[in-house]
């Protein structure tokens, strides 16, 4: 069925004109939106909101973010987003996360911010994950009958259309107008010498043993109950050689070594001990999925490990935007970040820079850092589900090892992303995503003391 069917039956008995618009399967509406190369200004979304007196519908802009001080004070009343558990037992008849903006259809009050009660013509989801519908602002106003019209959104919304800058012009950009970190200099030097084919366990134990803080947080790695080792370990050099393998010391040595760089608070959703946490997680999963799907599993650690330097550079040159993208990840957490990040950087002075993502922005920091190809295109490419070109294997593994970890609670975003698609896409089947998901399971405690060390 092409629309949800308390929508079709609502539209239908009001009489309400609309068109439908067939978009292909989308995983999320983000994707939808995305896939239908239509004005995101025109589209409309829905977010629910609860409190003690009951559900309440907020419509406003695809592009725009819910400014909770601004219902609060329209309302009066203390609203908190629905789970995404809640949200789908209201609307039963849509797919999850497909949510129509039209609250009268199941019988829900409904809040409109100003900006799009005045709207010409609006684009929204039919409530199914292949369908859009297209209105004139007469009839979306009509659907929308009874509904309280306010300012409900952060100030500055409104991008519209703008032609968006290729990522070597958004490159060319960012080097000309501000200071990139460079690569901290023990971290140069623990890359060049992965790149010899010829370095010795020895020489890597010695590069290593110059930073004490390095040393210590490798033997406690190689100590961990992650690895089980039976014997006494007392050297950087038996570390590698007995438990963890060059690849690997050499890969969070890089990590450790390379997060230097950057200064970014340690709190909130996307602060240094979350990405610390969630970095590690990604990390051990993609290692897992690359040994289930036939790949190179020290490439596929590095590619989880560093495919959100992105998040550190921009909370590294924009603070004060980056304390504000921290407080809306919170206040909203079923929205994906590229719609965040559109929020806070899409109309801001340097919108042409930021708008394109933390994903695209961290591999274009890690090209400058001169970091593997697979590395580079996994963290600019991670942010962009159904990707296909390059690489692919890598960049598939970090977006389903982030699928995975949404579902407990761990990333910088929990909106739901199609599992068995990307599980299929690397040629894995269910049950072999079920033992990755175990592997994470037994050492998870293990991870999250490794985290918060290095964090600290």
């Amino acid at each position: 069925m092409a629309l949800a069917e308390r929508l079709a039956r609502f539209l239908s008995r009001k009489g309400i004109g609309y068109q439908q618009i067939e978009t292909g399967v989308a995983s999320n509406l983000d994707a939808a939106v995305l896939a239908s190369s239509l004005p995101q200004h025109d589209f409309v979304r829905a977010t629910m909101l609860i409190d003690i007196t009951g559900v309440v519908m907020a419509v406003h802009r695809f592009d725009s973010t819910l400014d909770m001080d601004a219902v609060h004070q329209f309302t009066g009343r203390r609203l908190q987003p629905l789970t995404a558990r809640q949200t789908a037992r209201l609307f039963s008849d849509c797919a999850p996360g497909f949510v129509p903006p039209v609250g009268g259809a199941w019988d829900i009050p409904v809040l409109v911010d100003e900006d799009v009660a005045a709207a010409e013509q609006v684009i929204f989801t039919a409530g199914t994950d292949h369908c859009l519908l297209q209105m004139d602002g007469r009839a979306f106003r009509l659907a929308l009958a009874g509904a309280r019209e306010g300012r409900l959104v952060i100030n500055g919304q409104g991008a519209g259309d703008r032609d968006a800058l290729t990522l070597d012009e958004v490159a060319d950009k960012l080097q000309k107008l501000y200071r990139l970190p460079p690569m901290p200099a023990l971290a140069l030097r623990i890359l060049r010498l992965t790149g010899n084919p010829e370095a010795s366990a020895k020489e890597l134990a010695e590069l290593i043993e110059f930073d004490p803080s390095m040393t210590a947080q490798i033997m406690r790695y190689a100590r961990s109950a992650l690895f089980n080792y039976p014997g006494q370990i007392n050297s950087v050099q038996e570390a590698v050689t007995r438990v963890l393998g060059f690849d690997r010391v050499a890969h969070i040595a890089l990590g450790i070594a390379s997060v230097r760089a950057f200064d970014v608070p340690r709190g909130g959703i996307l602060g240094m001990d979350n990405f610390w946490r969630h970095s590690l997680y990604c990390a051990f999963l993609c290692q897992s999925l690359a040994a289930r799907s036939g790949h190179d599993k020290g490439l596929a650690y590095l590619c989880g490990l560093l495919h959100n330097f992105g998040l550190l550079l921009v909370g590294h040159l924009f603070p004060s935007e980056f304390d504000e993208l921290n407080a809306l990840r919170e206040m909203n957490p079923e929205a994906s970040m590229h719609s965040l990040e559109h929020e806070v950087f899409g109309h801001s002075e340097r919108q042409d820079i930021l708008a394109v993502g933390h994903g695209a922005i961290g591999g274009i920091l890690h090209r400058l850092w001169q970091l593997p190809e697979p590395v580079i295109k996994a963290a600019g490419m991670h942010q962009h589900i159904g990707y296909r070109g390059e690489h692919e294997a890598y960049v598939v593994m970090v977006q389903l090892a982030n699928a995975v970890l949404k579902e407990q609670g761990i990333g910088d975003e929990f909106n739901p992303d199609d599992i068995p698609s990307l599980t299929a896409a690397l040629g894995m089947d269910a049950s072999a995503l079920e033992a990755v998901q175990q592997d994470v399971e037994k050492v998870a405690s293990d991870l999250d003391v490794l985290a918060s060390s290095l964090a600290s």
